[in-house]
């Protein structure tokens, strides 16, 4: 199955990516490190899907190893 991961797909990015940024404000490199983790965790949870968070992963990754 083919998911759209690719186009914006949720509303107020910005708004999202300001709460995001001000979750790590405080915390060590190490605590910010464990606060990725555990969001991830939580997302990962609530998207249920294995094969589409296989394609976010393999997307993601994507992004870092084909430069």
């Amino acid at each position: 199955m083919i998911y759209n991961i690719k186009e914006l797909n949720f509303e107020s990015p910005d708004d999202f990516y300001e709460v995001l940024v001000n979750a790590h404000d405080g915390l060590s490199d190490d605590e910010s490190r464990r606060l990725n983790a555990k969001i991830i965790l939580l997302l990962a949870n609530a998207v249920g899907n294995k094969d589409l968070l296989e394609e976010i992963i393999l997307t993601a990754r994507k992004s870092f190893v084909e430069q």
